[in-house]
């Protein structure tokens, strides 16, 4: 058998190289993981135009935060600091990317998009409403100086 290339079937190559189904809203389906890996595949399989909004999203967060912590739960990646917790997350919707601060509260300015959870705010990304990068590194360096979420 040596130097012959083992065959794979149809199905398997398929499967290979086929993107994770897509949940509702265009959510992607990534198995639970940690570290950069499940990250980038989770990125890799957001539909459209926001597949580049997460590189943009990853890019910000790691020269931000160098060190930062990664991880899919949830469907979501989220970020954080070793010991310390979350304190990111990220979600697809149909129309827009989510960008939770856990303790957003806290940020000063105040993220815009409330949420039922008292310290959570939101940012929401659309596709013909580029956000302002000096603004969201600035929330990510605060936010990433509190402490962070259990999950």
């Amino acid at each position: 058998m040596a130097g012959k290339t083992p065959k794979i079937s149809a199905e398997a190559a398929k499967n290979a190289t086929a993107k994770p189904p897509l949940l509702s809203g265009g959510n992607p389906q990534i198995a639970k993981g940690y570290g950069d890996a499940p990250v980038q595949a989770y990125i890799a399989a957001m539909p459209g135009w926001k597949s580049d909004v997460g590189r943009r999203l990853d890019a910000l967060i790691v020269r931000t935060v160098p060190g930062v912590s990664k991880a899919v739960k949830w469907n979501s990646p989220l970020y954080g600091i070793e010991g310390q917790g979350w304190f990111l997350g990220v979600h697809v919707f149909t129309n827009y990317v989510k960008v939770a601060f856990f303790r957003g509260m806290s940020l000063r300015p105040v993220p815009p998009g409330e949420s039922k959870q008292k310290e959570v705010r939101y940012l929401n990304i659309h596709e013909d409403d580029p956000f302002d990068e000096a603004q969201l590194a600035d929330w990510v360096k605060q936010a990433s100086q509190l402490p962070g979420e259990r999950m």
